[in-house]
């Protein structure tokens, strides 16, 4: 389905050749899990399993964790009403509509495709922004349902989570039962480590990679399809500074989906750490939506094309 959401011919791009690249290293951690653990079956059956897991279960996993659930037009009316009216202007499925109760103000989509995503909202984020703001921050997480960059990031993670659940194994394995293998099991065991951090390393890049470009891309398509890029803006200086004010312990179990997320749950600003964010900065986002609305301006103005 072909949804009123500006194409972007270079968040296409980046996304297949991702997954292109996240293919080939996948094809290369199978075939070396294989050949150290001597048994295809079991590697085969356990990374099909997890896979499929990930990619028909995301949405219901990301609910749960963040502890969300699904409501209806009844209980949150006013929400309901913007979903429905973006939903309308860019032609798009109606997305299941959730709710988490957290004061951290956030918003993530999920789901393999149009018509098996959810839209959840915490709380926080309701209490705190207007309309205009909300309205922003809902055609944001459309457009990654539009771009399907929901499904090719959920689908991209999948490598690195097998590999960063490998190198705790392996490493607990060694750590608590070394002493009762020989010596060729523990040097099966520490390759299997190895080969998995490097194909967790170069994952992780790739993904981070991909993930700040569909955020821009992403504010960018809801911009132009609300043609308010200022409130947009003005949503994300609100909820990056709120997310600064809650305590990092209070945001620990957020941060493992901020991939997903709307803005990050980041408890103080990045130091170096903004080198491998799943985010653009703020300053990045802000800067962009501010010469789109330049530009907005210029079209509208009297004598312009």
């Amino acid at each position: 389905m072909q949804s009123r959401f500006q194409s972007d011919r270079r968040l296409t791009v980046r996304m297949t050749a991702t997954l292109f690249l996240l293919g080939l290293l996948y094809v290369a951690f199978v075939a070396a899990l294989i050949a150290l653990l001597k048994s295809w079956v079991l590697v085969v059956v356990v990374a099909a399993a997890i896979l499929g897991a990930q990619y028909w279960f995301s949405d219901r996993i990301a609910l749960f964790a963040m502890r969300g659930r699904v409501v209806e037009r009844e209980e949150y009316p006013e929400l309901h009403a913007v979903i429905d009216r973006l939903c309308t202007l860019a032609d798009l499925p109606k997305p299941t509509v959730a709710v988490s109760d957290m004061d951290m103000p956030n918003a993530f989509a999920t789901g393999r495709n149009a018509d098996k995503s959810v839209i959840c909202v915490t709380t926080g984020l309701l209490r705190r922004l207007e309309p205009a703001e909300l309205e922003g921050v809902l055609a944001h997480e459309l457009s990654h349902v539009a771009h399907k960059d929901v499904a090719v990031i959920t689908i991209a993670s999948f490598l690195g989570v097998i590999a960063g659940l490998i190198v705790r194994f392996a490493f607990y394995s060694q750590l608590f039962g070394g002493g009762r293998r020989d010596q060729n099991t523990a040097v099966v065991f520490m390759a299997v480590m190895g080969v998995s951090a490097a194909v967790y390393a170069i994952s992780f890049v790739l993904i981070r990679s991909l993930s700040r470009y569909r955020e821009l891309a992403a504010d960018r398509a809801a911009a132009l399809l609300t043609g308010r890029p200022s409130t947009l803006a003005s949503a994300l200086t609100k909820v990056s500074g709120d997310i600064a004010r809650i305590p990092t312990k209070d945001l620990r179990t957020a941060q493992a989906f901020n991939a997903f997320y709307f803005t990050p749950a980041l408890g103080k600003e990045p130091g170096i750490a903004r080198y491998f964010s799943t985010h653009p900065s703020l300053e990045q986002r802000i800067d962009q939506l501010a010469r789109i609305s330049a530009e907005l301006g210029e079209a509208a103005a009297p004598g312009k094309g």
